[in-house]
């Protein structure tokens, strides 16, 4: 039996000191070294086996992280082990209490293609594991064929299309062994709800940028084409996720989604929800009103859909537990979990064949405040986004 923990940390534009990544905004040495204190703290509480990351500028930061979470531990393991003279040291207590360091665990950073000069910086992405990798870590932005929607009129006329060739961040895709299994992770950070505008050519802003000049209708097209692009990714993900259950391979998603698990592109990534009965559903075929599947047909297609599904490690903590809420973000009153972990049907508990399965599911999120108060504590140099971390338990 092997437990392991896996998380997900949108630490919120982890970048070093003095160094602009938005338009005049960057950390003097002593915000920085105020975050880099405040996300080693929160690795710490966590101690997670692998940690999905988002927001990361750059990796030297993140590697200057991750020495000052080990610091913390060393002193921390120094101060509440106790050494081997003392007869009670073996009490499980102390399992508990014990911090493993990172110093011979891998890191896999993948920066972003769409990344600029200062002030015009764009964030990657980076999976810690203490298991290591399994090959190569591939890293998946710019799409070799170009995808390509296209839409039809109500009528029937074609009606153009919308091509996707490059992802707004990078997918990072990485094999991780763990007891006796390999399993599939993949962490991202799809399009955010921001609006995307149209800068005319030669001009020095888009006009809907101009809020003395509001212009509603102008910045709802700009939520349009976000909410497009958002969903367009998400597919790419969900292709990607497909083959590798095709392959037979178990698989975890992890990272900041950008929308709650009902939205549209959570559920493009997580795959349809069967129907509980498809035998009393006209066949795609049917040439009469009683032509409908039958129940060897119900059988496969209900299995078809279940093979292909991922489940929200979130959904199954709510389900076992008498907890209200859980929530990784909150802005404007709204109270919402836009970081999520996927876990294939070989971690389902329903599922006879399982390879393993959750046991608990953490949030850290006692540092969220609401976004929309500028002024907040914390809303510089924390996180916006609370942290997620699924505990599982595998069957070697």
């Amino acid at each position: 039996m092997t437990r392991f923990t896996i998380a997900s940390f949108n630490v919120k534009n982890l970048i070093g000191a003095d160094r602009e990544y938005y338009q005049f905004q960057s950390y003097t040495p002593e915000e920085y070294a105020w975050k880099e204190d405040w996300m080693a703290q929160q690795m710490f509480s966590m101690d997670a086996d692998i940690v999905g990351f988002q927001e990361i500028f750059e990796e030297a930061a993140l590697r200057d992280v991750i020495a000052e979470t080990d610091r913390i531990g060393r002193e921390s393991n120094d101060a509440v082990l106790p050494p081997k003279s003392k007869s009670y040291r073996k009490k499980a207590i102390f399992r508990k209490l014990g911090y493993r360091d990172y110093s011979e665990a891998a890191l896999a950073f993948a920066p972003n293609m769409n990344d600029g000069a200062p002030g015009q910086r764009r964030p990657g992405l980076a999976v810690l594991s203490r298991f290591g990798f399994v090959g190569a870590p591939e890293v998946i932005q710019q799409l070799p064929v170009p995808l390509e929607i296209p839409f039809r009129e109500l009528g029937g006329e074609e009606a153009g299309q919308f091509t996707l060739s490059r992802l707004s961040r990078p997918l990072l895709k990485l094999r991780i062994p763990v007891g006796g299994h390999v399993i599939t992770v993949f962490n991202c950070h799809l399009k955010s709800k921001l609006g995307e505008y149209l800068r005319p050519r030669g001009a020095d802003y888009a006009p809907e940028a101009d809020l003395t000049r509001y212009d509603p209708v102008g910045r709802a097209m700009g939520a349009l084409r976000a909410a497009v692009r958002r969903m367009a990714e998400a597919w790419v993900l969900r292709r990607e996720v497909v083959a590798e259950l095709q392959r037979g391979n178990p698989v975890m998603v992890l990272g900041d989604f950008n929308e709650g698990e009902h939205a549209v592109s959570s559920e493009i990534i997580s795959g349809e929800q069967p129907f509980r009965n498809y035998s009393w559903m006209l066949r795609h075929d049917a040439k009469d009103y009683n032509d409908r599947y039958s129940k060897e047909e119900d059988r496969d297609i209900r299995g078809a859909v279940l093979a292909h599904r991922l489940t929200s490690a979130e959904k199954l903590f709510v389900r076992k537990s008498l907890r209200d809420m859980v929530y990784t973000s909150a802005f404007g009153g709204v109270y919402e979990s836009l970081d999520q972990i996927y876990l294939s049907r070989h971690f389902h508990p329903d599922n006879a064949a399982r390879i393993g399965e959750m046991e608990y599911f953490s949030v850290f999120n006692d540092h969220i405040t609401d976004g929309s108060h500028a002024e907040a504590p914390y809303n510089k140099l924390a996180s916006d986004h609370g942290q997620v971390m699924a505990h599982m338990k595998l069957g070697d």
